[in-house]
């Protein structure tokens, strides 16, 4: 029996194996969440509210159907943390963690499925990358940890609360996981701006993507030493990226809610109001304010935002800033007669170009699906059901209240569009396919009218 079952495993493309390891750590949390350990005394936690907080949780998504403060025990926050840690570095980099620290090899089989898991196109180097990602998102994280810890001492009972208050809060915004232990997310915050630059920059480094984090190490060392050091197109175009969907939403946002959610606020109220709300778009989920209160071109707004995402290999969710520019290089040359996209005085692949399109396509296809079927099985407006969509497919987790009142299938829905966004697009089409394959035989090429 274990024989079979092994040969089957090993039949499985890398795509195939990351989903299940995924499905598996979704199910070993709604286990680990459901033991009384992990609830407060006389709480319980019905099945698919388990089910909803572990697939929210390994997707670092934020969504979610109970209150975190009033649901679970001490143990079950550190439960809680141990899996966005899994979400947000990827099943494979912990795994990597583990095999180094019992000194396992790390073969062929195990190298491929760390490259699906994060997003890489090459084999080498691999093992170094995760030690390099574990090193700096665990030093982030506890500096993080130490600066909002010492902040909480004025307002907690206890050191204790503050500490893990503090830790908690740090994992959550690092990962981009957009959870809270506060009961109301980042509220109690909206005039504390020192929680709120923290948040900001700990969601940035978490959401950026590790090849950059990676690369401005390494840019610091080499001018310590003298050595001069060039960026990737990579850093370069998704920083550029990042930074204009931040600056250019922060612009929008404010733009949209001058005369609305803004009138009477003072002029830094509403900067950080429209800075903090654009930064968490990218995948963060947490929020300084009732969104219901925003209107609906800027809630409309925020879901382009959520759909785009975050960047590859990072701990966020959705198309991915990456191919959001190159959707719209693409444009910006075919519409001036140029069919080769040039960027930073490089030449962007044509199959990098054509993987876009396809994750832009199918990611839309999904969206709509679920938008549809939650259309039908859910008494809530068709923004609220577009927003919370967009919010699990960029494991973002900001929603207009509607989460805690979905019905199973609805509940569903949103789990499979949350595990989509996660592992990527092109992973779930690898899942669904197989295979990558060169084909066998062409046909004759013709030309078909477009447009």
């Amino acid at each position: 029996m274990w024989r079979k079952a092994r040969l089957k495993l090993n039949k499985l493309t890398p795509a195939q194996m990351i989903v299940l390891f995924y499905f598996l750590a979704v199910s070993l949390s709604t286990v680990l969440l459901s033991l009384p350990v992990a609830l407060k005394p006389g709480v319980e936690l019905p099945f698919f509210d388990a089910l909803f907080t572990s697939a929210s949780v390994v997707t670092v998504t934020g969504l979610a159907t109970v209150s975190f403060r009033d649901t679970f025990s001490t143990a079950g926050i550190f439960i809680l943390m141990f899996v966005m840690q899994f979400g947000g570095i990827g099943i494979m980099a912990l795994g990597t963690f583990f095999w180094l620290i019992f000194r396992k090899k790390i073969g062929l089989k195990e190298r491929r499925l760390i490259m699906t898991d994060q997003n890489q196109t090459n084999l080498s180097g691999l093992v170094s990358l995760l030690k390099q990602v574990l090193l700096i998102l665990f030093c982030i994280e506890a500096i993080g940890a130490i600066l909002l810890g010492i902040h909480f001492l004025k307002d907690s009972p206890s050191w204790q609360d503050a500490v893990i208050h503090g830790l908690f809060a740090s994992v959550s915004a690092t990962t981009n996981g957009g959870f809270d232990i506060t009961g109301s997310s980042l509220i109690p915050y909206a005039n504390d701006y020192f929680v709120q630059i923290i948040n900001i920059v700990l969601l940035t480094l978490g959401a950026i993507g590790f090849p950059v984090l990676i690369e401005t190490k390494e840019f610091l060392s080499s001018r310590k030493k003298k050595v001069r050091f060039r960026f990737s197109l990579f850093t370069k175009l998704t920083s550029v990226t990042f930074l204009g969907l931040l600056v250019g939403g922060s612009l929008m946002i404010y733009l949209l809610e001058f005369k609305h959610f803004f009138s009477g606020k003072t002029w830094h109220e509403a900067f950080f109001y429209s800075f903090f709300q654009s930064s968490t778009t990218r995948s963060g989920g947490l929020a300084t304010m009732d969104l219901n209160q925003f209107s609906a071109p800027t809630l409309l707004f925020m879901s382009v935002l959520m759909f785009i995402g975050a960047s590859p290999s990072s701990v966020g969710g959705g198309i991915r800033t990456t191919t959001f520019a190159i959707n719209l290089l693409f444009l910006y040359h075919y519409a001036h007669g140029d069919r080769d996209i040039k960027v930073f005085k490089r030449e962007i692949m044509e199959e990098d170009v054509i993987k876009s399109f396809a994750v832009t396509m199918m990611s839309l296809v999904i969206c709509f699906v679920a938008v549809l079927i939650l259309c039908i099985t859910e008494d809530h407006s068709l923004l609220a059901i577009i927003f919370e969509v967009s919010s699990a497919f960029g494991t973002t987790g900001l929603s207009l209240g509607i989460t805690g009142d979905l019905t199973p299938v609805g509940q569903i829905v949103i789990i499979l569009v949350m595990f989509i966004g996660r592992i990527g697009v092109i992973s779930f089409l690898l899942f669904i396919g197989g295979k990558e394959k060169d084909p066998d035989y062409h046909y004759p090429k013709e030309r078909v009218i477009i447009g």
